[in-house]
């Protein structure tokens, strides 16, 4: 019998080992891959970070039996995290398999930890379901050493060499230079200001989101009779964000010198400088820099351009605002809005039939066809290249303009991927703050004050020492606006910014790498409640009871209803709930007090039960007669915002509401604590 069982115990052994083999080859092969995974793996590991923080720190009596586990699962995910982070940079399509996986792991373990606070789960089996999670991440990890060793994962340095870079720039000014259709009150305002103004070197600049025009209007003041005519010598250079400098110095060189290409290109950097500075000294120029991402760009090139008190200029194309403030205190700064109506036909006239003019059966078509492009220039552009290879017929054209999305995101080499670039470049914490835009209507208008309490309540925001959370997020903003992907609609009489949103296409292209993340549903009509997603925004007034959410798995939820109650026994998860009513009709929000792990709250009433909910950070109550005694003993309500004017209670000292920040439209007649 001691023969049998110590045989059967030596082929379990075996049989794990054959079984942990092959799982670790399922590791290295092809996952299903998405071009920006690592920005919300990195995310979602965080959140469960803070959650595990929030177990071993506040809620050991709870999780006792369990501590050490999760201390182990911890460590696991600190070193996890810095994997990620290293896969944020590299971009590299072999190692978002493993951002994937590892963003997957920290869901099903955020899943079975929530589902045994609320409950769900006893803790044995939470146990269980550790110990299968921590032996994936290690599983994880022994296929890291060869990764490592394979993509140089914390050594990296992202660089292209010089011809790839001309390449590139080659590539996008052969693209731009036929577009000359539009800016014509641009043109003549950006002419005057480099042929007139001061003496002095001046910067003029002009700013605008990726795909918007900029390096068009560029060509187009380069090439401008008034520019040759008033200005000795000119030169273009592209200096993108990665940029080189003997490149770019022998760009500009070429075009301000006689000299031959080989002479040139046998130059050392200090020669190609002097060069340059010769070239320049005396003389009245115009130097372009397209495509400026960096301060430190223009500070390297600064010394080569004299300031002889001769009218000379220089003219950035940026996404950055910061970067043409940063420049020069006394330049000027042209922000460029997207083409009117008549300019995007023009435009699409001029590329699919260059000056024959488009026949009259097509005009209505076309002319909805362009207005379809959402005014934005490459738009236009990639839809015009797709019609002039077509036959010339209405019913062809009728297509084209109900699939305009699809063929701009089924060629990945033109305008989508140009307008991702804004998206790549963005530093990792506002990633998914530019992301939750998708979540909001298209052309509503944001209120500032909403956006930034979901931001963070969604815990994007990061902390910073002697600054508030708010101070943050309005940082982050404000950051998004200067790149020009967020657009201010309405301002406050100080300047302060009060409402925003985001141009069509740029919420397009947030919802399509949201899906692909599984950053955010949105839910316009039917949804399978098999699918599941984290985040939940429903633009459907009534939902099918089957198409109906529900699952622990649901973190937030967005949303207008005509019968919420369906939220309360089966979404026990949510920390942000948004729930809005095209009716005046008043809901019974009977239930609410279930939600215990809500830290965010919109409602169109207030339910009686809204001091149960201890975690509550944010309420929003759109319609109000009074605000209860019960707010005061809540202890996390910083932010409380009321639709219309209302009072406290007679018999409330709003003194012990200490964690309070911001009153909106709420009177106060006893000020107990002045």
């Amino acid at each position: 019998m001691d023969l049998m069982l110590s045989l059967l115990l030596r082929r379990i052994e075996m049989v794990k080992e054959n079984i942990k083999e092959h799982c670790i080859t399922l590791l290295k092969l092809p996952y299903r891959t998405t071009p920006n995974a690592s920005v919300v793996s990195i995310f979602i590991v965080d959140s469960l970070l803070d959650d595990l923080n929030h177990l071993i720190n506040n809620r050991t009596d709870l999780v006792v039996d369990v501590k050490d586990q999760i201390k182990l699962f911890h460590e696991e995910l600190m070193f996890s995290r810095s994997f990620l982070m290293d896969i944020e940079v590299q971009q590299n399509k072999k190692l978002i398999e493993y951002a994937i996986q590892l963003r997957d792991l920290a869901y099903e373990a955020e899943y079975i930890i929530n589902s045994f606070l609320v409950g769900a789960i006893p803790i044995w089996y939470l146990s269980l379901r550790l110990s299968d999670v921590i032996q994936k991440n290690k599983l994880i990890r022994i296929a890291l050493p060869e990764i490592k060793l394979n993509y140089s994962i914390g050594s990296l340095v992202v660089t292209e060499s010089p011809s790839e870079v001309s390449t590139q720039v080659s590539k996008r000014i052969s693209m731009v230079d036929e577009i000359v259709v539009g800016f014509e009150e641009e043109t003549t305002r950006i002419v005057s200001q480099l042929v007139g103004g001061p003496d002095y070197l001046q910067i003029i600049s002009i700013i605008g989101m990726a795909g918007l025009g900029k390096t068009t209007l560029a060509k187009k003041l380069y090439n401008h009779v008034s520019i040759h005519y008033n200005f000795d010598k000119h030169a273009w250079c592209v200096v993108s964000q990665t940029y080189h400098r003997r490149q770019i110095l022998i760009d500009i060189l070429r075009s301000l010198s006689d000299v031959n290409r080989d002479a040139i290109l046998n130059m050392d950097d200090e020669s190609l400088a002097k060069n340059v500075y010769k070239n320049l000294k005396g003389r009245r120029y115009l130097i372009v820099m397209d495509d400026l991402w960096d301060i430190k760009a223009w500070d390297d090139f600064r010394r080569y351009f004299p300031n002889d008190r001769n009218g000379s200029r220089i003219l950035f194309t940026s996404r950055l605002k910061d970067v043409a403030l940063q420049a020069s205190s006394n330049g000027i700064l042209n922000a460029l809005p997207f083409l009117s109506e008549d300019e995007c036909w023009d435009l699409l006239q001029l590329k699919v039939f260059q000056n024959e003019g488009c026949p009259r059966d097509l005009q209505n078509i076309g002319k909805q066809i362009a207005t379809n492009c959402h005014r934005l220039p490459l738009a236009v552009v990639v839809i015009a290249a797709v019609l002039a290879n077509m036959e010339k017929k209405e019913s062809l054209w009728d297509e084209v303009a109900g699939s305009i999305s699809s063929y701009l995101s089924e060629d990945p080499g033109k305008c989508i991927n140009v307008l991702e670039l804004s998206y790549k470049h963005l530093p990792v914490h506002l990633k998914p703050c530019f992301l939750y835009f998708g979540a909001f209507e298209e052309d509503k208008e944001i209120p500032v004050w909403r956006l930034l309490s979901l931001w963070i309540a969604e815990g994007f925001i990061q902390k910073k020492e002697q600054k508030s959370l708010e101070d943050v997020a309005e940082e982050y903003l404000m950051d998004l606006i200067n790149r020009s992907l967020v657009q201010v609609t309405k301002r406050r009489s100080n300047n302060g910014i009060k409402a925003c949103n985001v141009h069509d296409l740029i919420r397009d292209m947030c919802l399509r790498i949201a899906k692909e993340e599984n950053f955010l549903k949105v839910i316009k009509d039917q949804f399978s409640i098999y699918e599941k997603h984290h985040r939940l925004s429903i633009h459907s007034y009534s939902l099918h009871s089957e198409s109906r959410p529900f699952g622990l798995h649901i973190r937030t939820l967005l949303g207008c209803f005509s019968d919420p109650l369906f939220i309360f026994p089966s979404l026990k998860l949510l920390r942000i709930l948004e729930l809005s009513s095209e009716s005046s009709n008043y809901w019974d929000i009977t239930g609410i007090q279930f939600l215990i792990h809500l830290k965010y709250l919109s409602v169109p009433w207030l339910p009686s039960s809204i001091g149960r909910l201890e975690n509550l950070e944010f309420l929003l109550v759109e319609r109000a007669d009074y605000i209860p005694p019960v707010l005061l003993n809540m202890p996390e309500l910083r932010h409380l915002h009321v639709g219309k004017p209302v009072t406290f209670s007679n018999n409330c000292d709003i003194s012990q509401m200490n964690s309070l920040q911001t009153l909106s439209f709420v009177r106060i007649f006893h000020l107990n604590f002045i």
